[in-house]
């Protein structure tokens, strides 16, 4: 299969494609989906609105022809679309994808997580915002218990999954959990990454005095722990990734807000209801659902998915930082998009 070098505006290659499956969620963490916003009567987008997996599939095709290497599915929860472990089982099998990745909240990981290993899938994001069950509850807005999380991590890695953990901080809210997470994940192996709160979406009331920034957090962790910084893995990567010097544990720290990573962004994104964005903080896309159900060719497609990253110029955390009044922009909410 022969994949095009395709560049956006200022010379980004399109390597990763994030996937929402769903725009549902059991969680209403404040960050993403406030309950007061997304109430018991809150409406869903109906079914016929999501991708099909055999849509997915034939777009995933398209992307990885124009470079994309790296998938992952997100939400949303993404466990909460029916069957998703037949999508996975269906991308594992494309040509020139080396890796596939699901984010969870980890509370449905027993239930489906061997079907979704049988499938091919072998790396997870996990979200958990405190390890202290009164501050994961309150946080969650469904009563669900922080041991509940932790008990499915432990499932996942004993049937084989590479887990990552991802906080997000928010000062006053739960910042006093770096120190308890840092502790229990250091002594698991499991890596650790602190996010930046940002201002995804329009509902989750962001302010820049609720941001914990990475150097603040760095200091905290190291008047307990010796850490040192470690190279990235490679280019795009989004973590600023540290390590313990005892025990080798890996800890990284999201930056959007303080330390922005625009220059080498290499995501697009696919929302839950079928458009292609961008970036994270976009208000617009193309509409693919739409392309692909009017019989386009896969060729129109492609050429169209080429010309949507072309014109790609988004920098929307280094124009927050600059102070370019972006910060009211109205933007896609996450559970459309995915984190």
């Amino acid at each position: 299969m022969k994949k095009n070098q395709v560049l956006d505006q200022r010379h980004r290659p399109l390597r990763d494609l994030r996937i929402s499956v769903t725009d549902r969620c059991n969680f209403r963490c404040t960050y993403c989906m406030p309950k007061e916003i997304f109430g018991d009567d809150y409406q869903f987008l109906p079914k016929d609105h999501l991708l099909t997996f055999e849509e997915i599939v034939r777009l995933t095709k398209i992307f990885v022809e124009l470079g994309v290497k790296k998938i992952k599915l997100t939400g949303g929860e993404p466990l909460l679309r029916k069957d998703v472990y037949k999508l996975i089982a269906m991308l594992s099998k494309i040509e020139g994808i080396h890796d596939i990745g699901l984010t969870t909240n980890g509370v449905y990981l027993k239930k489906y997580g061997s079907k979704l290993y049988e499938a091919g899938l072998r790396r997870l994001n996990i979200s958990l915002d405190a390890i202290d069950d009164d501050t994961f509850r309150r946080l969650n807005g469904r009563d669900v218990s922080a041991k509940t999380v932790l008990a499915n991590i432990d499932y996942a890695v004993s049937i084989g999954f590479s887990v990552k953990v991802n906080m997000v901080v928010q000062k006053g809210v739960n910042d006093h959990q770096i120190l308890p997470m840092t502790e229990y994940f250091k002594n698991k192996g499991i890596p650790l990454r602190f996010i930046e709160f940002m201002d995804v979406g329009n509902t989750n009331g962001w302010n820049m005095k609720d941001v914990l920034i990475k150097k603040d957090i760095v200091k905290m962790i190291s008047s307990v722990y010796s850490i040192e910084p470690i190279d990235e893995n490679y280019f795009g990567e989004v973590a600023k990734r540290y390590r313990h010097q005892d025990t080798g544990s890996e800890i990284g720290f999201i930056t959007s807000v303080s330390e922005p990573f625009c220059s080498s962004c290499t995501r697009a994104r696919i929302s839950s209801d079928g458009k292609l964005y961008t970036c994270l903080y976009a208000h617009e896309g193309f509409d693919l659902r739409d392309f692909i159900r009017s019989g386009k060719s896969p060729e129109e497609i492609k050429m169209a998915i080429e010309r949507v990253w072309q014109n790609r110029k988004d920098q929307y955390s280094v124009e927050r930082t600059e102070n370019k009044g972006m910060l009211n922009k109205n933007k896609i909410e996450m559970s459309y998009i995915g984190g």
